[in-house]
């Protein structure tokens, strides 16, 4: 119990920073299902945010540049899924995994080619955590908590104004509406085949920003593999937070709890094996599927293709 006494600030920062990244790509995928789309690509559109966001950042000298570059990649490499499955209707399940395929080959050769034989473009930098005065001089959460980066208070201000709109705006309830019977929302006016490629676009761009956190804010160095699951754990993040922002932003947290769990045991524990510690957060993402995902079913439409002239 000291022991964990003790490392209670190290898991709970690593607790917010493993969050971050969760919470952007559950967030894109609530637009994504809220419209009907079940995008099971996150894994791919936020490793090309990774590796975008590292190199732009790099060769820019700007992480901000380097964000603004991950998203536009997420949202073209998204783009593709939107054509395929809205346009296409190709079915969304096998789409997805082409580009959980397709788009992490892709910035692993994008990589190859960007370091070759210069180890030194395998490091860039990471941006500064920005301590809220007051806050952050509380202690053991104070410094945790409230000493992020500013996309990881970006992502946490998403929360509830994600949760404002699909509550309160009239576009947000347009979305729910073309999730849960998109033939009846086109007879109100509704144009769905937009409001689906909106989704996508947005669903992209936070995904890609995910990504993007983990090699410009989380570490500045690019890997393959980097994302390690990430995509498929934002998948269920969503299901445990019942499609509503403020569940998902629980259920990141929980994850990233876990996650920062695992860290502060590897440390405690050096004798014991690295992977048995890492498994940590992914034994409680099937243990809360297994509990929690069959009980909460999602927008009705969702993974459906759709047909316009269906009536």
């Amino acid at each position: 119990m000291d022991v964990f006494i003790t490392a209670l600030p190290t898991i709970l920062k690593a607790m917010a920073m493993g969050a971050v990244p969760i919470l952007l790509a559950s967030l894109g995928e609530l637009f994504s299902e809220r419209a009907g789309l079940v995008n099971i690509g996150l894994e791919g559109v936020m490793a090309v945010g990774a590796f975008v966001g590292f190199a732009v950042a790099k060769m820019s000298g700007n992480l901000w540049v380097g964000l603004l570059g991950a998203i536009v990649a997420g949202i073209a490499v998204n783009m593709v899924y939107a054509v395929c499955t809205v346009t296409l209707r190709a079915d969304q399940v096998v789409t997805g995994m082409a580009v959980n395929i397709l788009a992490p080959a892709i910035a692993l050769f994008g990589y190859n080619l960007f370091v070759g034989n210069n180890p030194a473009n395998a490091t860039g930098s990471q941006m500064a955590s920005v301590a809220i005065p007051g806050l952050a001089d509380i202690p053991v959460v104070g410094g945790a908590l409230f000493n992020q980066t500013p996309v990881a208070y970006a992502a946490f201000i998403l929360v509830p104004l994600v949760w404002w709109f699909f509550r309160s705006f009239r576009a947000g309830l347009s979305f729910r509406s073309v999730g849960e019977n998109p033939h009846a929302a086109e007879t109100l006016g509704i144009d769905v085949v937009r409001v689906k490629f909106v989704a996508c676009v947005v669903c992209g761009a936070l995904a890609a920003a995910g990504g993007a956190f983990l090699t410009i804010c989380y570490t500045p160095i690019y890997t393959d593999g980097i994302v390690a699951g990430r995509g498929f754990i934002a998948l269920a993040t969503l299901i445990f937070g019942r499609w509503n922002a403020f569940g998902v932003l629980g259920a990141s947290l929980l994850f990233g709890f876990f996650d920062g769990t695992s860290v502060a045991l590897q440390a405690q524990f050096q004798a014991a094996p690295v992977m048995f510690f890492k498994m940590i957060p992914y034994i409680f993402t099937i243990v809360a599927l297994i509990f929690f995902g069959s009980r909460n079913a999602g927008p009705k439409a969702s993974g459906k293709p759709y047909l316009r002239e269906q009536r």
